[in-house]
């Protein structure tokens, strides 16, 4: 078994060469695109594009149409909050008192109350 054998200049440079040379022939053997084929990826890739578009468009529309309705909940739910908070205030305030007369209206009704009893025993 022979050793290893460290490549010189020469043999990197000629096998540097070979491979330039085996690429370049495999590019020049690649038939050649057809303009039709072309025009139908591009029109294809147009199209997914379009479609997924379309799809990112309607998922936003469903998140805003979900945000709009999770506000519509709060609002309503803040409002109902409210509403409870001040019929909750209502019930804890007391009641207003009683609207006395004054000694001038106990005094005129009791003097209507004594005229009208006069006028009855005249009767």
């Amino acid at each position: 078994m022979t050793g290893f054998k460290v490549p010189s200049f020469q043999d990197r440079a000629a096998a540097a060469r070979e491979a330039k040379h085996r690429a370049l022939e495999k590019m020049r053997n690649k038939p050649v695109v057809d303009a039709a084929v072309v025009a139908e990826r591009v029109a294809a890739a147009e199209a997914k594009e379009a479609a997924a578009a379309e799809r990112r468009a309607a998922r936003q529309a469903e998140i805003e149409r979900k945000k709009a309705e999770k506000e519509e909940l709060r609002a309503k739910a803040a409002a109902e909050a409210a509403e409870a908070a001040e019929r909750a205030a209502a019930a804890r305030r007391p009641a207003p008192p009683p609207v006395l007369p004054t000694p001038a209206e106990l005094k005129a009704a009791r003097d209507a109350r004594y005229a009208a009893r006069k006028a009855r025993q005249r009767g």
